[in-house]
């Protein structure tokens, strides 16, 4: 490659990046960013209320993110290659943190603070959230009747169905156990894909061989991945919790949800139940 300096010009002009597009930059082209910082529409005066909607629509972006991972890892399992499967639910981890991390801005919010703004929100609430409610379906929380917040949006409608009915990711890894050799009840494989998945003492057996014996360690090592992925999404629960007690105490949340109490009957659940109580036998 020539270093060549063309005539007239000098070395720093030569290097200088490009500023001369005929239309948006490449950059715009493949960001968004002008569609993407022209989203929010502030409903009140309060300054503070940007804040939260950013917020709020950054956490949107990492929900999206996580659904594409865990969706990814499923079908790799489902395909039995655990190697693009822990490397799906390895990024999720570190995007789990980023997204925990989103509540930062709110934690500190005072009950006048929120209240300036909060009218603003009207009937609407978190939970009214599609992609978050294709996440919790992914991680085994589901149930038909949280479709019905949607039926007004058929898209939103249309993908939450389908999701509702392909197994979830914990699903897809209790197949390949059972595919593996190990004792994952059949009527755990078959269960109703749209009910909650609820706790088998058979498969926490199937988790205690499994780490007191260490005799696969491949399949170790994906249940630490999943136990570090239901760890975060714990702790995602209990910042939510913590961030909205401290903004409204008990009070009824947005969209007439139970709020605080609503946020810690789900708090005080565990994802991938029998991976945190097969420890106790180990």
């Amino acid at each position: 490659m020539s270093h060549e300096v063309p005539q007239g010009g000098s070395a720093q002009e030569a290097t200088a990046p490009n500023f001369d597009f005929a239309g948006t930059t490449p950059y715009e082209d493949y960001v968004r960013a002008d569609v993407l910082t022209h989203l929010q529409q502030p409903l009140s005066d309060d300054p503070g209320e940007l804040v939260f909607l950013v917020t709020t629509q950054v956490m949107e972006l990492w929900f999206t993110v996580l659904v594409h991972e865990w969706e990814t890892a499923a079908r790799a399992l489902r395909g039995d290659d655990l190697p693009t499967a822990m490397a799906a639910l390895k990024r999720s981890i570190r995007e789990l943190t980023a997204l925990n991390a989103s509540w930062t801005p709110l934690a500190g919010l005072t009950p006048a603070q929120f209240n300036s703004y909060r009218s603003a929100l009207g009937e609407g609430s978190g939970f009214q959230s599609a992609m978050y409610r294709r996440l919790e379906f992914l991680l085994g929380e589901r149930s038909a009747s949280m479709l019905v917040p949607h039926r007004g949006a058929p898209r939103a409608h249309a993908e939450l169905t389908g999701a509702l009915h392909e197994p979830s990711l914990y699903d897809e890894v209790l197949r390949l156990l059972a595919r593996r050799g190990h004792p994952v009840p059949a009527a755990v494989l078959a269960r109703d894909l749209t009910e909650r998945y609820e706790p088998s003492p058979e498969v926490e057996a199937v988790w205690t061989a499994l780490y007191a014996g260490d005799q696969d360690a491949e399949l170790v090592r994906l249940g630490e991945a999943l136990t570090d992925v239901a760890e975060l999404v714990w702790r995602w629960r209990n910042d939510h919790l913590l961030a909205t007690r401290r903004a409204m105490g008990a009070k009824t949340g947005t969209g007439g949800s139970a709020g605080v109490a609503w946020l810690e009957k789900r708090a005080a659940k565990s994802v991938f139940p029998e991976l945190w109580t097969a420890r106790s036998h180990v």
